[in-house]
């Protein structure tokens, strides 16, 4: 890994708050991600589990964390399974973690090698009255693809047929929401990185760029600051192509009286950072231009004001499309007539704004959290009004730096 090591307390706070929520007498188990074939003997770069990795910082394929805070044996409460290490592996593969590496990077005594599984966890089983199994639960994953987590729950369902199971995702999704104060400073690092690069493209972006050359200066300075690279794949979108809200090719010119929207972010420590902004080309805006771009500029500033505990998502989204709405009046877009006859369901606004303003993120850009709880404190959301006119040829879109919501 390229990020320097992360406080260890953040993995035992993690762990305290999940076992905080879990039933008595429960386990818990969460198993590291596939490395994944890309044909022949090829493989894509490992990206860890996010829940496993939020437990216990190992960074590691083939690993296995079980949790059974109530078990008669002390040293079993909690259990980090790992791929046996040996002096083949460290010459062809690298160094992997050691017992003794294990236990500083997690905070976890009992490590044991993934040999040892089976025997070991059969006894827990059937000790416990209940056992938590993992699922990608996320509300917009199509779950099209099987993973290592869901061949073990097949192969448990199989093993243990009648012995009773719980969901993990609902307690996953309600703890890696709330921020604990190590993960913020890391997350700010990776806002940090991204600064970085935006700092960089700036004086880099000229008519006659490529959009994939400012890809590149991106990549460069994120390598440069530990990171491993995006955290999303980014659009780097000049001219009409910033109206395609998912434009990913960055093959195009930047050209003169163009303005160029760019949505990137780096990761950094497996945290996801997310930021648009739209500059022109040529280095001036034209009045036109920075209309638009203030109103989307006001529209981030006061809908960051209205993140604060106790709101609930979908209410703060109707507050946001009423600030877009007057500013939308005022640059001539729609009329009150437009937003007397809109659909309910489809406001008038949604014409130049039609996506969502603000989502949670941390281990994964579109983070997990609840969107029917009210929010609270050190919960870490985007915020990214734009508007899009491709009659015009203009669009415009800001997305701030993560908001924590404070009291």
């Amino acid at each position: 890994m390229k990020y320097l090591p992360i406080n260890s307390q953040l993995f035992i706070n993690n762990r305290e708050r999940f076992v905080s929520k879990t039933k008595r007498n429960s386990l818990a188990v969460f198993n590291s991600n596939d490395i994944y074939n890309t044909g022949a003997d090829s493989t894509l770069p490992f990206t860890q589990h996010r829940d496993i990795f939020h437990l216990s910082g190992v960074d590691q394929e083939e690993s296995i964390l079980v949790i059974f805070p109530d078990c008669q044996n002390k040293l079993h409460r909690e259990i980090l399974f790992l791929k046996e290490t040996n002096e083949h592996i460290a010459v062809w593969e690298g160094e992997k973690l050691t017992k003794k590496r294990a236990t500083e990077v997690s905070g976890i005594k009992t490590i044991c090698w993934l040999d040892q599984f089976e025997t070991i966890f059969r006894q827990l089983v059937i000790e416990s009255e209940s056992v938590y199994l993992n699922s990608n639960e996320h509300l917009r994953t199509s779950n099209s693809m099987e993973t290592r987590e869901d061949r073990f729950v097949k192969k448990f369902l199989s093993d243990f047929p009648i012995h009773p199971t719980l969901r993990v995702a609902p307690i996953m999704h309600q703890i890696r929401s709330v921020k604990d104060s190590i993960e913020i400073d890391v997350m700010k690092k990776a806002c940090d990185i991204t600064e970085k690069g935006f700092r960089r493209i700036l004086s880099f972006i000229k008519p006659g760029v490529m959009e994939y050359e400012i890809e590149a200066e991106l990549m460069h300075e994120f390598l440069s600051n530990r990171s491993k690279g995006f955290a999303y794949t980014p659009i780097i979108a000049s001219g009409k192509s910033a109206c395609v809200l998912h434009y990913i090719e960055n093959n195009k010119t930047c050209k003169d009286g163009d303005i160029i929207l760019m949505d990137f972010g780096a990761e950094y420590a497996n945290y996801a950072s997310d930021l648009t902004r739209c500059v022109p080309v040529n280095g001036k805006f034209t009045t036109r231009q920075k209309e638009l771009y203030n109103s989307v500029l006001h529209v981030k500033n006061e809908a960051t004001k209205l993140l604060i505990p106790g709101v609930f998502l979908n209410d703060y989204h109707k507050g946001v499309g009423k600030l877009m709405e007057e500013e939308l009046l005022k640059l001539n877009l729609i009329t009150n007539k437009d937003i007397q006859n809109q659909d309910s369901k489809w406001p008038a606004y949604k014409k130049y704004f039609m996506h969502g303003t603000s989502h949670y993120i941390g281990l994964d850009t579109h983070d997990v959290g609840s969107w029917t709880e009210p929010i609270e404190e050190n919960m870490v959301f985007t915020v990214e009004p734009g508007i899009y006119i491709p009659e015009e040829g203009h669009w415009n879109k800001i997305r701030g730096r993560c908001s924590s919501p404070k009291k």
